[in-house]
């Protein structure tokens, strides 16, 4: 099954809010959530990371589109590997959106760099040297990372391909980007701050 939207956003951009939106759309989505709980998932991921490349139709098999981590940091060789697939940019204040990844995502990071500093760890090579070039804790870098990573994609899609979207807009610009028809349902909003360790973790980070 080939790919038919690949999203290029990082997490925190709403991205498990899209893959609910995207499934009730009709399209089985991949987010790092499938990473988390699926036995072995890490592994293969760790590999894609360390080779840089991975046989995409093997490692996906059977979803339709990506959101967030792991997927986002291949969005490229994703988008050249599926080249009629359209590409979803998600995006937010970027702040807010250190703000968000450093009482989330990036907590969970530091503490495992604190009690397993020597483990293979997909957030490690994926988020803090993939995204962050190694620093977490200063916001302006953050932001400027952010901010490049936008005007990457936005430099190296073509427009007609790519859609720049924050979730606050709803249905109506996503629904438009793929052809299909706006649901009646409300768009799903999930992942806040305070939901995230039970929503990943089970309400446990350790």
């Amino acid at each position: 099954m080939a790919l038919s939207l690949i999203g290029a956003g990082f997490g925190r951009t709403g991205t498990l809010s899209l893959k609910y939106a995207l499934e009730m759309l009709g399209l089985r989505c991949h987010h790092m959530i499938e990473v988390i709980r699926s036995p072995g998932e890490v592994e293969k991921w760790l590999d894609a990371a360390e080779q840089g490349d991975a046989n995409w139709d093997e490692l996906l098999a059977g979803y339709d589109a990506t959101v967030d981590w792991p997927c986002c940091h291949f969005y490229h060789q994703l988008a050249e590997t599926y080249p009629e697939a359209k590409v979803l940019l998600s995006v937010r204040d970027p702040l807010s959106w250190y703000e968000s990844m450093s009482a989330t995502t990036l907590r969970v990071i530091r503490e495992r760099m604190k009690t397993a500093p020597d483990s293979r760890n997909l957030g490690m090579e994926l988020v803090v040297k993939g995204a962050f070039n190694g620093n977490i804790d200063d916001p302006k870098h953050a932001v400027e990372i952010f901010e490049s990573h936008v005007a990457e994609v936005r430099s190296i899609i073509k427009p007609e391909r790519l859609l720049v979207y924050r979730v606050s807009q709803g249905w109506a610009p996503l629904c438009d980007f793929l052809g299909l028809p706006v649901p009646d349902e409300p768009f799903p909003r999930v992942n806040s701050r305070d939901e995230f360790d039970d929503i990943f973790f089970g309400g446990k980070t350790s």
